[in-house]
């Protein structure tokens, strides 16, 4: 310690054993303008005051803070708060601790799977989207499964009601939801199935024979899955007197006044439409969504729809 004066000053080697920092990095920080000596021997070394030392500390706590050296610049020139820096470096921090939890995730689902390579890469890239991106991968497969068509507004806007969702910081099981989701919406055979159906409602439309599937279906729906169930458990056929009986009304809640729900083809007609819509792959859809948005389970009825699709076969 040297004194000038009454201000005591200090070398850069004392400065390090006070502040506990390399002599290598003080001298750093010092060629790079964020510790200006306070004066300089007459042999040319470098001195400093309390007052560098307070401002070392200070440097010394922005770096620690993550702040970059033209950050640190600007909060020592005051061309720049502290404030207005720390809050600009909390959104970056807040992305960076995004981005670590995904992979996070991503690492403990490949643990998990024992997933191969190119796999990884995959769950990576969809791990990283971002809200918004996920969102449009699910707008632009709806556009595309609509495209030229005439449908019904109100059913596909349902469609699209349900988004994605992913936490910022995902169960290993909603990280895999997500990754089967976005999988399965890019998958060409999915695509064609949901299209499929897009067209059929279309020339339903055109035909005048489109009947909204709430006003029969969605009313209906839940009680009929019930009783088909009950009617699996019980080890029941669909050609039983239980599965024949709830094909009749199911035909008979579903036919319009030109139609008759006793027909044959009318029953082979309403099979086929429930085969489409009660694809296991659409179910799988919503099962995955639930999973990702936290929502409540949906269980498979893939067992009761079989059935009635059966029932109404006869």
């Amino acid at each position: 310690m040297r004194l000038a004066g009454t201000t005591a000053t200090f070398t850069i080697g004392e400065l390090a054993r006070r502040t506990g920092l390399p002599v290598k990095t003080i001298r750093f920080y010092s060629d790079e303008g964020l510790l200006p000596p306070t004066e300089r021997t007459d042999a040319g070394y470098r001195l400093y005051d309390a007052r560098a030392m307070a401002r070392l500390e200070l440097v010394r706590t922005l770096r620690e803070l993550g702040l970059g050296l033209a950050d640190v610049s600007a909060v020592l020139s005051r061309s720049s708060t502290v404030g207005e820096l720390a809050n600009r470096h909390v959104e970056a921090l807040d992305e960076q601790i995004r981005r670590l939890r995904l992979r996070r995730a991503v690492l403990r689902a490949v643990a998990k799977r024992d997933s191969e390579p190119e796999e990884v890469k995959l769950m990576n890239r969809l791990a990283s989207m971002s809200d918004e991106e996920r969102k449009r991968l699910v707008d632009e497969f709806w556009d595309e499964m609509v495209a030229g068509l005439e449908v019904d507004e109100e059913f596909y806007r349902r469609m699209r009601a349900g988004k994605p969702d992913l936490p910022d910081d995902p169960t290993p099981e909603q990280l895999e939801a997500w990754i089967e989701f976005a999988e399965m919406v890019q998958d060409p055979d999915f695509r064609a199935l949901i299209r499929r159906m897009s067209e059929t409602q279309s020339q339903q439309i055109k035909d005048g024979t489109f009947q909204q599937p709430a006003d029969a279906w969605q009313q209906n729906w839940p009680g009929w899955i019930a009783r088909a169930q009950e009617a699996v458990e019980a080890g029941q056929s669909p050609t039983s007197e239980a599965g024949q009986t709830l094909a009749a009304e199911i035909a008979a809640a579903t036919a319009r006044p030109d139609q008759d729900p006793a027909s044959p083809e009318f029953r082979t007609e309403m099979a086929d439409r429930f085969a489409m819509s009660g694809d296991p792959r659409a179910e799988r859809y919503w099962q995955l969504l639930a999973t990702i948005n936290g929502w409540p389970p949906v269980p498979t009825a893939q067992p009761a729809v079989q059935f009635m699709i059966a029932a109404l076969r006869g």
